[in-house]
């Protein structure tokens, strides 16, 4: 019917949203010793910060992230994201995303619902860091910006600009704080030059996880709706 038709049209924007903020927070997590260096040394610190990355332990992020549709505000949200490898929850207004490794689920406040599903190779490139690394390796341009501080902090700007035309994700901004290397901004445009904009507001590394909870508890969702899309 219709009306199903937009609710899963609205639920597939909803988790798409999702994994913008977890691609834009994954590319600041693994790029940022870069600013300090050459760019003829990028490789190298890059695969220094995934080995730096696996010893890290558990990560959480705090974030508030505006969208926009081309110039117009679409939407504000605030969230948290933890990360354990390649696991990961995160938590927004709209919803909670567990993913374990192999199966995702999403669940939406609004509806009550739950969606499984078992993310492809292309998919998982929003989730995998190491798959990030390969995109950034193969499939940006960077420089250096001019921009200095934020938010009254001294901060590096990077602009990464996708050599693939076709590419949907066409250009990230990202702003690091020089004293920490922590990111304090992250800007993600698509090639219809929509828009998100993520303020991170805490982070926080070696923390320790169990692997439970990047599972969906039913227990703790009694009456939602499981919608198996695997």
């Amino acid at each position: 019917s219709a009306s199903l038709v937009g609710s899963e049209m609205c639920i597939r924007d909803r988790v798409y949203t999702m994994k913008q903020i977890i691609i834009s927070i994954w590319i600041a997590l693994l790029t940022l010793p870069v600013f300090a260096q050459q760019q003829m040394q990028a490789k190298v610190v890059l695969d220094k910060t995934a080995a730096t990355f696996e010893k890290t332990g558990g990560i959480r992020a705090e974030f508030n992230v505006t969208v926009f549709n081309k110039s117009r505000m679409a939407g504000q949200s605030a969230g948290v994201i933890e990360l354990k490898g390649e696991k990961f929850v995160l938590k927004t207004d709209d919803g909670i995303t567990w993913f374990d490794g192999k199966t995702q689920w999403s669940y939406l406040r609004s509806s009550d619902e739950v969606n499984i599903s078992n993310p492809t190779g292309t998919e998982l490139q929003g989730l995998n860091p190491y798959a990030l690394l390969q995109i950034y390796r193969h499939g940006f341009d960077y420089k250096i910006g001019s921009l200095k501080n934020f938010g009254g902090k001294p901060v590096y700007e990077v602009v990464l600009t996708a050599t693939d035309k076709k590419r949907d994700l066409s250009r990230i901004v990202l702003y690091v704080s020089k004293e920490t290397y922590q990111p304090l901004f992250i800007m993600m445009e698509q090639r219809d030059k929509s828009r998100s904009e993520i303020t991170v507001t805490g982070y926080q590394t070696g923390l320790k996880y169990a692997d439970g909870m990047f599972v969906f508890d039913k227990k703790q969702y009694p009456h939602a709706e499981v919608i198996d899309l695997r």
